[in-house]
């Protein structure tokens, strides 16, 4: 029964009951009614007496009991809402969106975290020479050749707070404060020449961080998004995170110890046609190129042409539990079995040279672009089992490589695209889930060009014995030796180890790795962990010591092997504390050319110290 009946029949029957009257005794007989005699004379027993008749109730007691029913009928009723609510609301992100279930409706509410993380790298540049092209492996010290040990301190305060309207009317945010800023890096002094210091060390103070001293302002609006709750499904618009599957595409950053995160201009309707599956239509504004917004203006900027504009069209369906329900079938030896398709189509006519207010000298190149982006992810878990794989692939085509990398509007060359990129976790828990045993191998499709590609966008062509750049090769004359990209990149926050991907490479492309791993439970919420991690280039022609490229048959394509450890607090109540080592021995494909004739230099290995604290809210 629904609970609007419930409140009609809660307010009604009191008053039903009072106008009724008293009900006669069953045992007593109507009044219009003569009693019968007895069959013989014989003396009548004697009666008991009548109980008294329990006086009808006044008023005031009537409207006391039709205000607590009324009140209670209420509190169903909102229970219920809520529940409605609940199970119609997608959370931010594909992480979340299955409930966002509240206790109560509060006006405002608040998620986050505060961090800080000290680290140390040691011989972070493997004592590698640069590469052909002049760049080190890894950022070197300006102070001194010598120095090979960097260290530090950095912090973040990420609020993620939502206005709840009303049950249905949500508006969330993301606010970052001091990001990633370096504890120290902005001492009054440095900044301000303050007359009251005149050295660094007699500094006092740290100035407020702003573009002028960190390159990056204090406060930082990340993300807002409106959310609308229907009968039929949620409404999000606005600028929001971008999550699905393991993130080895999409991403959204909201792990504890990221640092990127997607965040997409996006328009999105999540609907539950089944109970479980999930339909979510979206459009995304990649670019939409330059606008008449002009320095000091306060009034509405537009887009100055749409034939330069980058939209996605996405459709993600996929059959997924919330973790409430997880956790039941587990609990009840079920099988649990979650998996979907993100699929994006995206395209642009034209891309326009230019983007800095003010700057009107655009430079248009046609481009006529086009990608498109399958993601399938699935899971399958039992009692002690997961297993969880994604796979994804970017298929597509750059209409004409004028004016990339300085290149001159002749040069009309089109640029295919084909990448293919998969990761499968698997693991096993042991003595009531205290041991996690797990395994874990990704595979990023390669490119034959020089370098890795992580850094597509770096100044020049590589050569051969680069460390990265673009994947493909183009002249100015017009001619080109390689129009493929076929390199797959994970997400940069997808991270798989402390060093060779995390910070040489800076995300995982052109390689396959492996990596076996264990999480053990000391205490409840202390954890202790290790990993071994081996990567191997997909192609020879990539990796930095494949100097002569008419000599790759002796060129060993191995990065390195790395292990990793450590150990890791959380408390209920939001405190979160780990510490983590690695150390990563460099293998055949990072080794140092041979200069002169002279043997090359050998490599050291890196070695890397983390520790976060923080508390979660």
């Amino acid at each position: 029964m629904s609970a609007h009946r419930h409140l009609a029949i809660l307010i009604l029957a009191p008053a039903l009951a009072f106008a009724a009257g008293p009900t006669p005794p069953a045992d007593k007989a109507p009044a219009d009614k003569a009693p019968e005699k007895p069959a013989a004379e014989k003396p009548a027993p004697a009666e008991k007496p009548a109980p008294a008749e329990k006086p009808a109730p006044t008023e005031e007691e009537i409207r006391r009991e039709v205000d607590a029913k009324v009140e209670a009928a209420k509190k169903e009723l909102r229970e219920e809402i809520r529940a409605q609510a609940a199970t119609q609301s997608v959370a931010q992100g594909w992480q979340e969106e299955w409930t966002d279930e509240k206790r109560k409706l509060e006006l405002l509410t608040v998620d986050g975290y505060f961090r800080v993380r000290p680290d140390l790298f040691h011989n972070f540049d493997l004592r590698r020479m640069p590469d052909t092209s002049g760049f080190t492996i890894f950022p070197t010290s300006p102070a001194s050749p010598n120095e090979h040990t960097m260290a530090g301190v950095n912090m973040r305060l990420r609020v993620e707070p939502t206005i709840n309207i009303s049950e249905e009317v949500r508006l969330r945010m993301q606010i970052d404060g001091l990001d990633n800023v370096i504890m120290g890096t902005t001492p009054d002094y440095a900044n301000t020449r303050s007359e009251f210091a005149d050295a660094s060390i007699l500094s006092e103070s740290q100035a407020p961080a702003n573009l002028a001293n960190t390159l990056k302002e204090s406060i930082i609006l990340k993300r807002v998004f409106g959310e609308i709750s229907t009968p039929v499904g949620v409404l999000r618009f606005g600028r929001m995170g971008s999550q699905w599957g393991l993130g080895m595409v999409h991403s959204d950053g909201s792990c504890f110890d990221c640092d990127f995160g997607d965040t997409v201009d996006r328009v999105q309707f999540v609907t539950q046609p089944l109970p479980g599956i999930y339909v979510t239509p979206m459009i995304d504004f990649n670019s939409e190129g330059p606008s008449s917004l002009v320095a000091g203006e306060s009034g509405q900027p537009v887009d100055l042409s749409q034939s330069d504009d980058a939209h996605s069209y996405v459709l993600a369906v996929a059959r997924r539990d919330t973790d409430q329900q997880v956790k039941a079938k587990l609990e009840n030896g079920q099988t649990v079995i979650n998996g979907g398709l993100h699929l994006t189509y995206r395209t642009q006519h034209s891309e326009a040279g230019a983007f800095l207010p003010g700057d009107t000298n655009f430079n248009y190149t046609v481009r006529n672009s086009w990608l498109v982006i399958p993601d399938l992810w699935g899971k399958y878990e039992q009692r002690n089992l997961r297993i969880e794989a994604e796979v994804a692939a970017r298929i597509g085509s750059i209409g004409s490589a004028a004016s990339l990398h300085g290149l001159p509007p002749e040069v009309q060359t089109p640029l295919s695209i084909f990448e293919i990129g998969a990761v499968v976790q698997g693991e096993y828990r042991l003595f009531s889930d205290k041991l996690k045993l797990r395994a874990e191998v990704g595979y990023a499709s390669g490119d034959t060009a020089p370098g890795m590609g992580a850094r597509p966008n770096r100044a020049g062509f590589p050569q051969a014995g680069d460390y990265d750049g673009p994947q493909w090769n183009c002249n100015s004359g017009g001619g080109c030796t390689d129009a493929n990209i076929n390199n797959f990149t994970f997400n940069r926050d997808y991270r798989v180890d402390l060093i060779l991907w995390r910070e040489l490479m800076g995300a995982i492309t052109d390689a396959v790795y492996v990596k076996p791993s264990g999480d053990y439970e000391l205490a409840d919420g202390l954890h202790i962990q290790g990993a071994m991690i081996y990567s191997r280039a997909f192609y020879a022609s990539s990796v930095p010591a494949a100097v002569d490229p008419n000599n790759l048959a002796n060129v060993d394509p191995s990065l390195g092997v790395e292990f990793d450890g450590g150990i890791q607090y959380e408390t209920d109540d939001g405190f979160f504390a780990q510490v983590q080592a690695g150390i990563l021995f460099p293998l055949g494909g990072l080794n140092n050319p041979s200069v002169g004739g002279q043997p090359p230099v050998s490599l050291e290995s890196a070695t890397a110290f983390r520790a976060a604290v923080g508390v979660r809210f």
